[in-house]
């Protein structure tokens, strides 16, 4: 059977765009894209060969909506600050070694109980500290707590990182409400997109 001049094909309608085209459009760079897909800004769905293809329905709805930037922001920033509150070396170092590998810039300081961090607080002024709980002088519930009374840092996020189970937390007092809880051994991914969602809402450039 003859197949029909490509004239008289029907033509399928176009409904995706590639992330460069979506780049170009939104006039971002094509890394910055990608971090939109990965924290779920943009809607996208990958090829059979692993490329990215993002509906032009969620492409029109960030055009429309872009997102917010944070309440007094006046110039973008260019990186994400970290603050890691750990009382055991070798998990500074393996903290160290991983977030280096995350797609965002960021600046890490790290801090070894609640006493050092609310001392470093001041100075590192992160937009996400990740914390034990159990450490010696101050744990991490002790300095929660003083936190609490400390606006300026009312819109730092927070993660704990602990091997107590929900029981357990409780049992010392429990947590402010709102930050997540993450078990050990460390789920560096579940921090990572963490990270992610909070660079493209504060719109911190990406890394390289």
């Amino acid at each position: 059977m003859e197949k029909p001049p490509k004239s008289f094909r029907p033509k399928i309608p176009k409904s995706f765009c590639t992330t460069a085209q979506a780049a170009e459009k939104l006039g971002v760079s094509i890394r910055t894209v990608q971090l939109w897909t990965e924290s779920g800004l943009l809607a996208a769905w990958k090829t059979g060969g692993g490329h990215r293809r993002i509906p032009l329905e969620s492409l029109d709805k960030l055009l429309l909506h872009p997102p917010p930037a944070p309440d007094g922001a006046a110039v973008p920033e260019s990186s994400l600050r970290v603050l890691v509150v750990e009382d055991e070396p070798g998990l500074l170092t393996l903290y160290r070694a991983q977030v280096r590998r995350w797609p965002v810039a960021t600046e890490l300081a790290t801090a070894q109980d609640g006493f050092d961090a609310l001392l470093k607080l001041g100075q590192a002024k992160p937009h996400l500290m990740i914390t034990d709980l159990l450490m010696p002088h101050m744990d991490g519930f002790g300095m929660l707590k003083r936190l609490r009374g400390l606006p300026e840092f009312a819109d730092m996020a927070i993660v704990a990182v602990t091997s107590l189970d929900p029981e357990q937390i409780a049992e010392r007092g429990g947590l402010p409400g709102g930050i997540p809880v993450l078990s050990k051994p460390i789920r560096f991914d579940a921090l990572e997109r963490i990270a992610i969602k909070l660079a493209v809402a504060r719109r911190l450039l990406p890394a390289g």
